[in-house]
């Protein structure tokens, strides 16, 4: 009963998120989720599924650590993901239609004011010395007194003037005439305002006139100050010429303002205006701006990309760059040739060296013998990074311990850092450092299970040790060791932390523009393009990425061949 109960808990929490998934927008991972959910419960509760219980936790770690990282890795391949092109063609096109630009002709002088429990902003344009008549027919209290301190906040209400209302000077400054056409409200008021949060809001105005609100003396400007915040939160929205609401507005009005500073507000309008053939208009410029699905971007006549961009599919083309463009190609054969020579003489110095050294310890007569073991294990059981670092500092040119140790017994002082085949052989006798542990361990280990009569029917023959080793122990350990020796290759092939903490792949090559250095091998290389490179080209180092793979995945078939064919061979 209860194992039914919370089966259909876990149901109904699985659905819960899968349709949060889907109104998020994800519709495509809220339909992994629920296959995956799906795929679980038939596996747990059904009774053919039985066999797979043990078997579904891994499968399913390899599916989402592994094979799913590498699927979108080879899909980023195909596209032009990059730090210019992150968003998609809707996202980038919502981008556009966000920007705004700043109207340098109009701007608002504001005043706040007490109502009640709340406030009011008032704005008024300050190129306007003449205030708007009342919708009553009198004169409109004045705002801001261009004879007052503006700065202070202390817009005391202007008189009328000592013409009546009657006179033509009343009527030529507020009143319509024949020649004259209505002048649009200048003063606009927000309805109450609490200013008590920093949230962003839209406040929309209304004429002062249309408002019924009549302003008395503004509050002083230490009180702007305390509410700045709250102000600064605000973006009040205008309404159309006529009293429209702002939809209904036409292209290059004035919509919105926002604080510029503790007197203004500035108002803004949206710098494009979506086309209904999908073009979009900068109405700052008037240019139309096309969307090419080629670039990713949207483009202006004269064929200039406008940021941000979008993803689009390209095919093969960055495949195709790693091997045709000579700006990717040159570096990329180099780094190539060099990867295969570090992980080469890697493999081979650092089992050479474990080699020798497990012979040297199995002499029975040398005494010590697990001290040394001990003392020479310690570099497998100390952190790589740590060493690295630690090395790194070995090698400093002017305060390292090696470089005084050479001047003092050569007088030399290497810059192992700036000189490219210093630098690689630093990089070698440091990961050979750290690589000849494995080997020692996995040779004495192997040594341990050749029958002893062997070497003592040799010592009876005059055999000495170099044609023991050579006549018995490397033909009995080959076998075993060589899958082991390929899966070594291949990790030294991707052996980033290395080069990363290191040299950073440096010193870099001179002739070329992408970053990449004489010690970068294929994956530090990628890594730069990625990260480093001034436009992280993401798609083309996804494109390298796949590349790597594909040997990777030669050298384990390589691997697999030669542990069936030691396989076989045992039987």
């Amino acid at each position: 009963m209860l194992s039914r109960i919370g089966t259909v808990l876990a149901a109904g929490v699985a659905l819960v998120v899968a349709y949060q998934l889907y109104l998020g927008g994800y519709a495509l991972l809220a339909a992994a989720w629920t296959g995956g959910f799906g795929l679980a419960f038939f596996v747990y509760t059904a009774r053919r599924g039985y066999t797979y219980r043990y078997l579904f936790p891994g499968l399913a770690g390899i599916a989402l650590f592994i094979v799913l990282p590498l699927v979108y890795t080879v899909w980023i391949g195909f596209t032009n993901y990059s730090s210019k092109n992150l968003l998609t063609f809707e996202r980038a096109t919502e981008v556009l239609l966000g920007e705004v630009y700043q109207r340098d002709n109009v701007r608002y002088q504001f005043t706040l004011h007490a109502d009640g429990g709340g406030f009011r902003l008032v704005l008024r344009t300050g190129d306007d010395d003449e205030p708007p008549a009342l919708a009553s027919g009198g004169s409109e209290p004045s705002i801001m007194n261009d004879a007052a301190d503006a700065g202070a906040g202390s817009a005391a209400r202007g008189e009328a003037g000592s013409t009546s209302a009657g006179s033509a000077t009343a009527v030529s400054a507020g009143a319509p005439t024949a020649s004259r056409p209505p002048r649009p409200p200048t003063t606009f008021v927000t309805a109450v305002l609490p200013l008590t949060g920093t949230a962003a809001q839209r406040v929309p105005v209304l004429p002062l006139a249309a408002s019924g609100f009549t302003p008395g003396d503004a509050l002083p400007l230490k009180e702007v100050i305390a509410h700045r915040d709250a102000i600064k939160a605000i973006t009040v929205v205008f309404p159309g010429p006529t009293g429209s609401p702002p939809a209904e507005q036409k292209p290059g009005e004035p919509t919105s303002a926002a604080m510029a500073s503790l007197r203004e507000f500035t108002p803004y309008e949206a710098l494009y205006h979506r086309n209904p053939d999908g073009t979009l208009t900068n109405q700052k410029s008037q240019e139309r701006l096309t969307p090419n699905f080629k670039t990713g971007f949207y483009e202006t006549p004269n064929g200039q990309p406008v940021t941000p961009g979008f993803q689009v599919y390209v095919g093969s083309d960055n495949f195709a760059r790693v091997f045709t463009d000579q700006k990717f190609s040159g570096p990329f054969l180099r780094v190539f040739v060099w990867t295969v020579v570090f992980a080469g003489l890697s493999v081979a110095l650092s089992a050479g060296l474990g080699m020798l050294l497990a012979e040297l310890l199995s002499w029975e007569r040398l005494r010590f013998a697990g001290l040394y073991r001990v003392l020479l294990f310690l570099p497998y059981a100390v952190p790589s990074f740590i060493s690295i670092l630690v090395f790194k500092g070995l090698f400093n040119r002017n305060f390292g311990e090696i470089n005084l140790i050479l001047d003092t017994l050569l007088g030399i002082r290497p810059n192992w850092t700036g000189n490219a085949l210093l630098a690689r052989l630093m990089i070698l006798i440091v990961n050979t450092w750290l690589g000849y542990p494995y080997f020692m361990l996995l040779c004495m280990g192997l040594s341990k299970s050749i029958p002893h009569d062997l070497y003592e029917a040799s010592a009876l023959a005059g055999a000495g040790p170099l044609t023991n080793f050579f006549r018995i122990t490397w033909p009995l350990i080959r076998k075993p060791l060589t899958p082991l020796l390929v899966a070594s290759f291949s990790y030294n092939f991707n052996n980033f932390v290395l080069i990363f903490l290191l040299t950073d792949g440096r010193p870099d090559f001179l002739d070329t523009n992408v970053p990449a250095g004489e010690t970068d091998i294929l994956v530090s290389y990628t890594y730069r393009i990625a990260f480093e490179d001034s436009g992280q080209q993401f798609g083309l180092a996804a494109a390298i990425s796949t590349i790597i793979f594909a040997m990777v995945a030669i050298l384990s078939v390589v691997n697999l061949r030669l542990t069936k064919a030691s396989a076989k061979d045992q039987r």
